[in-house]
C-alpha cells in the first residue's frame, strides 16, 4: 500500500481522491491535511510516496510547503500532483522547477485527470520510488506501455521519467531538463501529427485562431478512427545511458526532408525535433517516420544532494588510494557520501566497494560505538562529509525525522544483503546437493563463501 498526502479542506475534492484511490483496490493510502504544520510533519516522518496538493485552497500556505520540500532532498523522492485553477499554472512552474512534480491538473479535469495519473504510476511502478531496488538489484529496467490520444498523458510522461532519473542521481538538473522537453515534444508529435493527422498548415490556422492545440486534437478525437489510435511507448534504462522509443499509428511524414531544414525556417513549427535533436543522442526514425528513437547519457559522476542538516558540515576529498579510516580505530565520525567510489578491506583482502548510492560509510561501528570492522580507501576521487557524533545528535533533536530515515535505510540494507546472503546460501546447497560426494572439496568451498558473506554483510566500517 503506497501512502498519500493529501493536503485540501475542500470536502468534494478530498471525496472525490478516496473514491478514485478505492478504484485501485487499495494500492494507494490517502491520508487528509487540512492543517499545514500537520501535514509537513507526516511527509518528514511517513515520507510518502504521494503527495497531492490542492495548490487553489486559500486556507493552506502551500508555498511553504513546496519550500520544506524544496530544501530538504530526501523529501524529494515524493511524486507531487498539483490540482489548480487555469490562471495559477504559469505561477506553479516557476516555484516547482526542482521538484518530483508527476502531474499537474485543473480543478476541473481533476476526477479523468487524476485517474490517469493513478493509472500511470501503478503500471509504471518499477521506476517509482524504488530508488534502492533499482540501484542495487536491477540495474537495468526497461518498460513498454500503450498511450491514447490524451496530451494529459504526454506531460505525465514527461515528468515521471526524468524526475526519476535526476531522484537517483542519473542525471543533473539541466540534463533533466532537456530530457523532459525531448520526451514532451516527440510524444507531443506522435499524438498531434501521427495520430490525429494534425497538418503544420492546419495547426498554424488553429494557433491563430485559438492559440491551443489541446482543443484541436481533442476535436480530432471525435472521429472514432483517430481516438482508436494508440502511441506507443518503451524505455530502457541502465546506470550509464537510458534509450527511447516512440510509435504512432499514422502515416508517417517525410523526416528526411524535414531534418535537413534550417533553424530559421522553424519558427512555428518543427522546433521539438530540433531540440530534441539537440539534447539527445542517436536521434533517427524509421523508413516510414512514424517511430522516433533517440538516447540520453548519463552523467558521468553522479553527486549526491547534500541534506539539510549537513549542508553545514566539512566537505573532505581524497585522491585515488587515500585511507579514509583503517580496521580496529575508534569510530568517532560518520561521512556521508557525495560522490565517487570507496574500497572496503577486510585483512588487507578487498571485499566490497561503496560509492554514492549506499550514502552513508562507517554508520554500523558509528552507531554502536565499536571499533572500526574494515579499511576504507578512495578508488578514485571521493567527496565526503565527515559527520562527529556531536553534530549528529544535534543534528537529529533539531530535526527528528532523521533519525528515523535514517533507521529505514540502515534496516533497507541490512534486509538487502540478509537476502543476498540467503540466496547464496540456497545456490551453495543446491550445487552442494548436485555434486554430491563426488565434488565433496567445491561444495565445502561454496559454504565457507556463504560463511562469508556473513561476516561481509555486517562490514560498512
Amino acid at each position: 500500500m503506497q501512502k498519500m498526502a493529501v493536503l485540501s479542506s475542500d470536502q468534494e475534492l478530498n471525496d472525490r481522491i478516496s473514491q478514485i484511490c478505492s478504484k485501485f483496490n487499495n494500492y494507494f493510502e490517502p491520508h487528509f491535511f487540512s492543517e499545514m504544520q500537520e501535514a509537513i510533519e507526516f511527509l518528514k516522518y511517513e515520507l510518502p510516496e504521494i503527495n497531492v496538493l490542492n495548490y487553489s485552497d486559500e486556507n493552506i500556505d502551500h508555498g511553504e510547503v513546496l519550500e520544506t520540500i524544496k530544501k530538504d532532498p530526501w523529501l524529494h523522492y515524493g511524486g507531487i500532483i498539483l490540482v489548480h485553477r487555469g490562471a495559477e499554472r504559469r505561477q506553479m512552474t516557476e516555484v516547482t522547477p526542482s521538484l518530483n512534480v508527476v502531474a499537474t491538473m485543473s480543478r476541473s479535469e481533476f476526477v479523468k485527470g487524476f485517474f490517469r495519473v493513478l493509472k500511470i504510476l501503478v503500471q509504471n511502478r518499477q521506476i517509482l520510488f524504488q530508488r534502492d531496488l533499482q540501484k542495487y538489484l536491477m540495474k537495468s529496467i526497461s518498460g513498454s506501455l500503450t498511450m491514447d490520444n490524451d496530451p494529459f498523458n504526454v506531460g505525465t510522461y514527461a515528468n515521471l521519467i526524468p524526475n526519476y532519473l535526476y531522484n537517483i542521481g542519473y542525471i543533473d538538473l539541466e540534463l533533466k531538463d532537456k530530457l523532459h522537453v525531448a520526451l514532451f515534444e516527440m510524444l507531443m508529435n506522435a499524438v498531434e501529427h501521427g495520430n490525429c493527422s494534425i497538418s503544420y498548415n492546419e495547426k498554424s490556422a488553429w494557433l491563430e485562431d485559438h492559440g491551443d492545440i489541446i482543443e484541436l486534437i481533442r476535436n480530432k478525437n471525435l472521429d472514432e478512427r483517430v481516438k482508436n489510435r494508440r502511441v506507443h511507448f518503451s524505455y530502457t534504462i541502465t546506470p550509464e545511458r537510458s534509450k527511447y522509443i516512440i510509435r504512432d499509428e499514422g502515416k508517417g511524414f517525410d523526416w528526411r526532408s524535414h531534418m535537413s531544414r534550417k533553424h530559421d525556417e522553424m519558427a512555428l513549427h518543427g522546433r521539438g525535433i530540433m531540440m530534441a535533436g539537440i539534447y539527445t543522442d542517436n536521434l533517427s526514425y524509421n523508413d516510414m517516420g512514424n517511430e522516433v528513437s533517440f538516447e540520453v547519457e548519463h552523467n558521468k559522476k553522479s553527486v549526491n544532494m547534500i541534506p539539510s542538516i549537513f549542508q553545514d558540515q566539512d566537505e573532505m576529498i581524497f585522491q585515488d588510494g587515500d585511507e579514509i579510516f583503517r580496521e580496529g580505530e575508534a569510530s568517532n565520525f560518520m561521512y556521508y557520501i557525495v560522490s565517487g567510489q570507496l574500497n572496503i578491506y577486510r585483512d588487507e583482502t578487498l571485499v566490497s566497494r561503496l560509492n554514492q548510492d549506499d550514502l552513508f560509510l562507517g554508520e554500523m561501528s558509528f552507531l554502536l560505538s565499536d571499533t572500526r570492522s574494515a579499511t576504507v580507501r578512495a578508488h578514485g576521487e571521493a567527496r565526503l562529509i565527515k559527520i562527529s557524533k556531536n553534530s549528529f545528535v544535534n543534528s537529529i533533536k533539531a530535526q527528528p525525522h532523521y533519525g528515523i530515515l535514517l533507521a529505514r535505510l540502515l534496516a533497507v540494507r541490512l534486509d538487502r544483503l540478509n537476502d543476498y546472503v540467503a540466496k547464496i546460501k540456497t545456490s551453495a546447497k543446491a550445487q552442494t546437493n548436485a555434486a554430491g560426494n563426488a565434488d565433496h572439496n567445491s561444495s565445502a568451498d561454496m559454504g565457507e563463501v556463504a560463511e562469508d558473506m556473513d561476516e561481509i554483510s555486517g562490514i560498512s566500517g
